[in-house]
């Protein structure tokens, strides 16, 4: 009797389930130790596969940080959509960001991995050979001021199309500086929850947006 399709069917199992097991312990012990800090020997002792099985997935610690990035980008948009998925009818621009900062900061308690690595390849220059991982920091970077601009954008919309296009297009960088300093205060653990950040953070940009649609 012919057994080879699932000796193979079971090969592919178990090598999608490896690739998987060394992607989440390199997210996991990249975002403490940093990339320079995380050695192919310590994820080894965090997955217990073999060196062997990490070159067979990857073929370099770089090539192994781009597909962390890669993965860690998809999974944060991915939560941020479904997040924001049915926004609230009508309200005031400031409840409208608080609804949408509200949800961005349970994103942030859930993806704080992904984050904080992420954070520490924008500070420092260590990963400078993992070419395809910084493009995915810059990409992440670029797509979340987008999405912050669609944020404020939509919760101006009653304001006419052309008043929330100012608002968002001048307010967009703010708003992403206060997601990061959201961040750093979280892994702070000064004590302020990310609830009360992103209602304060919500506020701040409702009023210079208000403020800002007041001198047309």
């Amino acid at each position: 009797m012919d057994t080879s399709a699932p000796r193979a069917h079971t090969s592919n199992r178990r090598g999608r389930r490896s690739r998987q097991e060394i992607l989440d312990a390199a997210a996991r012990v990249m975002s403490v130790r940093g990339y320079a800090g995380t050695s192919m020997s310590t994820l080894v002792k965090e997955t217990g596969l073999p060196k062997s099985a990490f070159y067979h997935h990857f073929e370099s610690k770089a090539g192994l940080l781009s597909a962390v990035m890669a993965q860690g980008a998809q999974g944060f948009f991915d939560a941020m959509r479904e997040a924001h998925r049915t926004p609230p009818e009508g309200g005031t621009p400031r409840e409208r960001l608080r609804w949408y900062l509200g949800r961005t900061g349970e994103v942030i308690e859930n993806r704080e991995e992904f984050l904080r690595l992420l954070l520490v390849l924008v500070m420092s220059h260590e990963a400078a050979e993992a070419s395809e991982a910084l493009a995915t920091v810059q990409s992440v970077r670029d797509e979340g001021r987008a999405y912050m601009r669609v944020m404020i954008r939509s919760a101006f919309a009653g304001e006419g199309e052309a008043a929330a296009d100012r608002v968002a297009d001048a307010l967009a960088h703010f708003c992403m500086g206060g997601f990061d300093g959201a961040f750093v205060s979280l892994q702070s653990a000064d004590g302020k929850p990310i609830a009360q950040f992103m209602e304060e953070l919500a506020d701040a940009t409702a009023a210079l947006g208000e403020a800002l649609l007041a001198t047309r």
